[in-house]
């Protein structure tokens, strides 16, 4: 191993991964994926699909899930910047509801390993950001669902600037909060 260095955090499952950069007057080289690495990392998902995004300042995403065919994701911003987010929705979780987020940049290069059954969702803090992620499902778009991003239940502390106008789809202002997603499916 050695090529990344995997964080925990207070949730169990999510994973920070840092990849090792080497650099030189030229530029730099790094390894985003490397199967070996991340099985000994705990990771051993088999990834099916590989997206990618585009969003301007101000866009928010999310919070994104699927229900019948949930999706490990390893995600990351290729150029840019992004506030990450997901949310525990797994049932019988000691941490059912919480949230965690992240710092997601070109510069850093951080990744961000987000399991089965959690909610995922990015603001973009940058002017411009691409934000890639790899999926271990394909996607089902009649299985998508999603909770709104400003919950009072779950309390997202989203870095966005007072008196910034969102930029955001119609469907994920419509999302529905933490308490109607247990009553429906838990």
């Amino acid at each position: 191993m050695g090529k990344i260095t995997v964080e925990t955090c207070g949730i169990e499952g999510l994973k920070i991964i840092t990849p090792t950069v080497f650099g030189d007057a030229r530029g730099y080289f790094m390894e985003t994926y490397n199967y070996n690495d991340y099985r000994e990392a705990g990771i051993d998902q088999v990834f099916v699909q590989d997206n990618q995004s585009s969003s301007v300042k101000g866009v928010l995403r999310g919070l994104h899930f699927q229900i019948n065919y949930p999706q490990d994701k390893l995600v990351r911003v290729v150029s840019g910047e992004v506030f990450d987010v997901a949310v525990d929705l797994r049932a019988g979780s000691a941490t059912y509801g919480q949230w965690y987020g992240i710092v997601l940049s070109a510069e850093n290069k951080k990744q961000f390993f987000i399991p089965k059954n959690f909610a995922h969702g990015f603001f973009v803090l940058s002017d411009y950001a691409e934000f890639t992620y790899k999926c271990t499902d394909f996607y089902h778009p009649n299985d998508e669902a999603g909770i709104i991003w400003n919950d009072p239940d779950i309390g997202i502390e989203w870095p966005i600037p007072e008196g910034m106008e969102l930029n955001m789809s119609a469907k994920d202002i419509q999302w529905e909060g933490l308490k109607a997603f247990t009553e429906k499916y838990r």
